[in-house]
């Protein structure tokens, strides 16, 4: 009998301390499992606390951007309007495509704009292209004569004379470009307007530019526009220019001189017509 007693006492009390290992074996397992998932849990709780405010400086640049960008001839429909009006008074046709381009330079009425010291196309202009009427060829060469007087710089053409063909497709890819027909058509399709380069000019040199071309705005000789996506000055140019131009040297103004200034107008360079 204290046999069996002795017996069911030592069974007791390894049924306890089994026990109590086992709730120690699982308050431990429960403390590496909290641990664990504390581990998972506070670094990304940490990392959203954290998360930057989008910046406003880059709303700041953009809204920079938007004032700098300022110009004197800044593009309109009644720009657009004025170049036409110029077009049918002039009664020049809107050129169609190669065939009618080929036959105005046989007859000379386009001319062809001549790289030299003081002037350059963008590689990318095709050569057949690189034709406008005489007066406009003029104007190019006495403006980039003064530009390269100026600074030493050459001016770089970007754009002459297109056919409606041309235009169109440039229209697709170019939501920005003037369209082929109608009272807002591109002047570029009678061959009277350049684009000029103005991208890479300092603030300077474009300053200096709107103010060769503001006195000749104001005579009616030219409509000069700023374009932003192209970053070119985009310029038609009246016929009436020759006759200025004319006077200019008649007046006695000598060759490859600037004229006096006129109540604060800036100089412009008249230079005699040459074919090239």
């Amino acid at each position: 009998m204290a046999i069996v007693l002795y017996t069911n006492a030592r069974l007791k009390r390894l049924g306890r301390l089994q026990e109590s290992r086992y709730f120690v074996n699982t308050r431990l397992r429960q403390t590496v499992l909290l641990l664990f998932l504390l581990a998972m849990v506070l670094p990304v709780l940490g990392l959203n606390s954290t998360v930057p405010q989008p910046p406003r400086k880059v709303t700041r640049r953009a809204h920079a951007r938007r004032v700098r960008w300022n110009p004197v001839f800044r593009p309109s429909r009644e720009s657009l309007l004025r170049q036409n009006e110029e077009i049918d008074r002039l009664n020049l046709p809107r050129i169609q495509d190669d065939d009618e381009l080929e036959r105005l330079k046989a007859s000379q009425e386009l001319v062809p704009i001549v790289a030299g010291t003081t002037l350059r196309f963008d590689p990318r202009l095709d050569p057949s292209r690189r034709y406008c009427r005489p007066w406009t060829r003029d104007f190019v060469n006495d403006l980039s004569e003064a530009y390269y007087k100026e600074f030493g710089q050459q001016i770089q053409v970007n754009s002459a004379v297109r056919t409606v063909k041309i235009q169109k497709k440039l229209r697709r890819r170019n939501r920005n470009a003037a369209p082929a027909e109608g009272e807002l058509a591109s002047s570029h399709l009678a061959g009277i307007t350049v684009d000029l380069q103005r991208r890479g000019m300092t603030r300077q040199q474009v300053k200096w530019m709107e103010e060769y071309l503001s006195p000749l705005k104001d005579l009616g000789l030219i409509e000069p526009e700023e374009e932003r996506r192209q970053w070119v000055f985009h310029i038609m140019v009246s016929d009436r220019y020759s006759e200025w131009r004319e006077s200019q040297v008649l007046a006695g103004q000598p060759q490859g001189q600037p004229q006096e200034p006129i109540e604060e107008t800036p100089q412009i360079l008249v230079i005699s017509s040459q074919e090239q």
